[in-house]
């Protein structure tokens, strides 16, 4: 049985946080939930778990929150434009959660990321990296900034998002080359099995349905 932990989660108003939130209770983790908004707000608490205030662009009131709450993990969903339209959470935002969770002497940082980042880039087709490229560049920053930031690390970089149900044939593996698309609730239980194995620790993961694997290339499967 996978031990409990208390989890620092950011993003859980919607998409893949919304689903990774009812996930990690559903596994008896203490779930503290980052909303910038009231949206949601009512829905988490409803399912035991601790909502927070602020927004991840504030480096300080990151800090501040996440010392507060002392979290034996941090996990972080983070992304796109805020609606200011100034400045994207991909990179800055996600930069904050880490050096906070550092301060606080956080045990583990896992981050949700996506296929067409860093090395992962040759698993994309060159009119999606076209489109994409500025929202991959700062998702980039933020994998090199917390690999190389002394936490223990899990980076899943998942295929394209759908809003279907999981089938239960998703997969990781360690080859960048591989694409396809995933839905939202099998990402999140993929990270949920993450946070309770130390075969995930320090590792980068694509993560694909197999169903909806791009093409039919042969590549490994990791195991947790």
């Amino acid at each position: 049985m996978t031990q409990s932990m208390k989890v620092f989660l950011a993003g859980a108003s919607r998409g893949v946080g919304r689903e990774l939130a009812q996930k990690l209770v559903a596994a008896d983790h203490q779930v503290v939930a980052l909303l910038r908004s009231d949206q949601a707000e009512a829905a988490l608490m409803a399912m035991g778990i601790t909502v927070v205030k602020g927004d991840a662009l504030e480096a300080a009131k990151m800090v501040q929150l996440i010392a507060e709450h002392s979290p034996d993990a941090v996990m972080s969903t983070i992304g796109g434009l805020p609606e200011d339209g100034t400045v994207r959470a991909d990179f800055v935002g996600n930069q904050n959660l880490i050096d906070a969770a550092i301060a606080a002497n956080a045990k583990r940082f896992i981050l949700i990321s996506s296929i067409g980042s860093g090395n992962s880039a040759q698993a994309l087709p060159d009119n999606v990296l076209e489109v994409l490229g500025p929202v991959l560049k700062e998702k980039a920053q933020a994998e090199a900034h917390l690999v190389n930031s002394g936490l223990v690390y899990t980076i899943i970089r998942p295929g394209g998002l759908v809003s279907e149900s999981a089938t239960g044939q998703e997969v990781l593996t360690e080859d960048p080359t591989v694409a396809g698309s995933i839905p939202r609730a099998a990402v999140a239980a993929l990270a949920v099995r993450c946070l309770g194995s130390d075969r995930a620790h320090n590792k980068i993961f694509s993560a694909i349905d197999l169903p909806k694997q791009r093409s039919e290339q042969k590549f490994e499967v990791v195991n947790l």
